[in-house]
């Protein structure tokens, strides 16, 4: 592991990925490198367990290239960064940007709020027990992204299809939506992945 580590680029591209998941696309045009090279680094992390890739909820014909949680729990952003607001946002802001937005609300002093690119009528009633079950209180309608909005915010996209569909900066998680499977499981473990990645962002996201 400390030899795949030994390069510049391959801890540049770890930097990138403890912020958020990114295609080997999105990574190229982060790195400015070539795809043939940034292929070959991918292999090196893959081989040691350190990175994952994984099929799109969305645009089936995407990859996701993610840190595997376990492989380096202690490794941070390189530098901070700062934002007035951060939004959280999916496509029905009906499960996971909400629990993101109420996990972000008692983690961190900056202020959040979720939204989704194609609000539902409500909450959805999974989300509200496992957020219950956990202590945490759910808040508000879903949202339009459109209307919440404005300059100067930091994005976290929670689902391929928001992310692929709005084609932002800021970071993004590739989550699966536990809506679709509906049990308890599922969303048990959506709330335990957004809550590792919001206590990891939240270290390194100040208030601007």
């Amino acid at each position: 592991m400390h030899a795949a580590l030994a390069d510049p680029l391959r801890l540049r591209v770890l930097d990138l990925l403890v912020i958020g998941d990114l295609t080997p696309g999105e990574l190229v045009a982060e790195l400015g490198v070539s795809t043939n090279l940034l292929a070959h680094h991918l292999a090196v992390l893959e081989r040691q367990g350190i990175i994952v890739r994984e099929r799109s909820e969305g645009d089936r014909r995407r990859t996701y290239v993610r840190l595997r949680p376990a492989a380096l729990a202690a490794l941070g952003p390189s530098a901070d960064a700062a934002a007035h607001r951060v939004v959280f946002v999916c496509t029905a802001n009906s499960a996971r940007s909400q629990l993101a937005e109420a996990l972000w609300s008692r983690t961190s002093t900056v202020p959040a709020v979720s939204a989704g690119t194609h609000p539902a009528a409500r909450v959805a009633e999974g989300a509200v027990q496992v957020a219950a079950h956990h202590g945490v209180a759910l808040i508000g309608r879903p949202k339009l992204y459109a209307d919440v909005i404005a300059d100067g915010d930091y994005v976290v996209t929670v689902c391929d299809r928001a992310h692929e569909e709005l084609g932002l900066g800021g970071a993004h998680w590739s989550i699966p939506d536990p809506v679709l499977d509906g049990s308890a499981q599922a969303f048990e473990s959506a709330f335990q992945e957004i809550a590792r990645r919001i206590d990891s962002l939240a270290a390194h996201l100040t208030p601007s």
